[in-house]
């Protein structure tokens, strides 16, 4: 007999190129997605491609539960049905199952597809889906993107919704709306909820972990952080700066961070090339002249070399230096409240510098969850109404992203952009841009005496 789950009646009607659903486990989403593409075949003349990130063989893909539907709903003679391949004999209708990481190549060159269906979808990568996406050209085809939440900043989960708009419809699903789910799995859930709630959420109810145990920043601090300043009593503004992070090339983007005291109120992110590095540097000029600051601190490794230059032929002289490779500052000083030296703990600036904004971010999550007091330059916060909703969700991924690391001496330092680039993530612009900014207090009283 041909079921699907009545929660989905709707989110399947909508007729919209992207359909993403996600939830915890139990929820139907395959078993769903696959009586939905089994009726689609025996109705329509439709080609559907079945792709998820690794499949060694046809048992690691979603033929299976396709074969089963068809099957359960008495349509076996209609098909043939092979090893590996599905295929309705009147409509001609086909399947096609691929995996990903071995296979995006053959996915590429694949002509007709009606409907894409990835699943596990929580693996997919951003260079992934710039080459899968532009496939699927067929006009009125369909993408459905199925996952299990795993981290808030993973692709699918932060950043592909915003790409997709309301060309996308976006259901989230999970055990509690299957009415087919057996009594054996429901008392696991229900099991699990007794004995380990975080678990239980993120298994279950598919709530995505705020962040990788190995962030140097946690998001649960972040978003602690967003209007602390009107959570915590003190004295959270004052003098203002400007924090610049230079694009280096290609698809890298400019960013700049406004900080009031120890308030982030302004963000901003644009495009320009390395021929455009004074027009990038105006922008940085008028960002700070648009919240009164003092001083302008940028990258000054690579292109941003001569951000100096360009911010003196506008007469803006306040400014400072950040070069993320650099000797740490006041190396002979003991790290917080360590009997370790600065010079002994971080391998490079960079990393002291996102160390101590982390110091700052976990202070102010302590603040407003636990009442624990901090001087105002011990914590920071983001102000909402005066940032861009988009931007405000992207700094606090982009500050959850980046690992700790180890040099070949055992001091730490932050994942780079290259490792971060093999995770298939971009550069952080503008969480560099508040690193830069909230470094003001280390680095502007050193070197803006040099630009006088």
């Amino acid at each position: 007999m041909f079921q699907l789950n009545p929660s989905l009646y709707d989110f399947w009607r909508t007729r919209k190129p992207y359909k993403l659903l996600k939830g915890g486990r139990f929820s139907s989403k395959t078993q769903d997605a696959g009586g939905m593409a089994a009726f689609l075949a025996r109705n329509y003349r439709v080609r559907i491609m079945c792709i998820r990130q690794f499949q060694n063989r046809i048992a690691d893909s979603v033929y299976t539960v396709v074969k089963e539907k068809i099957e359960a709903a008495g349509w076996q003679d209609e098909f043939d049905i092979g090893v590996s391949t599905i295929r309705h004999k009147v409509t001609g209708s086909e399947f096609l199952f691929y995996g990903i990481a071995r296979n995006l190549k053959d996915i590429k060159g694949t002509e007709g597809v009606d409907i894409l269906w990835i699943e596990e979808g929580e693996g997919l990568t951003e260079e992934q889906w710039s080459v899968i996406d532009p496939t699927i050209r067929k006009e009125g085809a369909e993408i459905w993107v199925l996952w299990n939440p795993d981290l808030v900043t993973d692709f699918v989960q932060a950043k592909l919704p915003l790409l997709l708009g309301d060309k996308c419809i976006i259901r989230h699903i999970n055990y509690t709306e299957n009415p087919f789910l057996s009594d054996t799995a429901r008392e696991k859930a229900e099991r699990l909820k007794e004995v380990d709630p975080e678990a239980y959420r993120h298994i279950y109810l598919g709530v995505p972990y705020d962040s990788d145990s190995g962030a140097v920043i946690k998001r649960t601090w972040v978003q602690s952080a967003i209007d602390a300043h009107l959570v915590v009593d003190a004295n959270w503004t004052g003098r203002k700066c400007i924090g610049y992070d230079v694009a280096d090339d290609g698809e890298d983007k400019n960013a700049n961070a406004g900080m009031d005291g120890s308030v982030i109120c302004l963000l901003d992110e644009w495009k320009g090339g390395e021929d455009e590095l004074r027009e990038s540097a105006a922008r940085s000029k008028q960002n700070a002249e648009r919240i009164g600051a003092d001083v302008i601190g940028y990258d000054s490794i690579g292109v941003g070399a001569g951000t100096g230059s360009h911010l003196n032929a506008m007469d803006w002289r306040r400014h400072f230096k950040f070069n993320a490779a650099g000797k740490v500052e006041r190396p002979e000083k003991n790290y917080g409240d360590s009997k370790i030296k600065n010079k002994d703990f971080f391998s490079n600036l960079k990393a002291q510098a996102w160390w101590m904004l982390a110091d700052r971010f976990r202070n102010t999550h302590l603040a407003v969850t636990k009442g624990l007091e901090f001087s105002p330059d011990e914590m920071i916060s983001i102000d909402s109404s005066r940032i861009d909703s988009r931007l405000l969700e992207q700094l606090a991924i982009e500050l959850a992203t980046p690992l700790r690391d180890y040099d070949n001496q055992g001091k730490v330092k932050v994942e780079s952009k290259k490792d971060l680039a093999k995770r298939d993530i971009r550069s952080p612009n503008l969480a560099d841009s508040v690193v830069i900014a909230a470094s003001r207090g280390m680095l502007a009283r050193v070197s803006i005496t040099e630009m006088l």
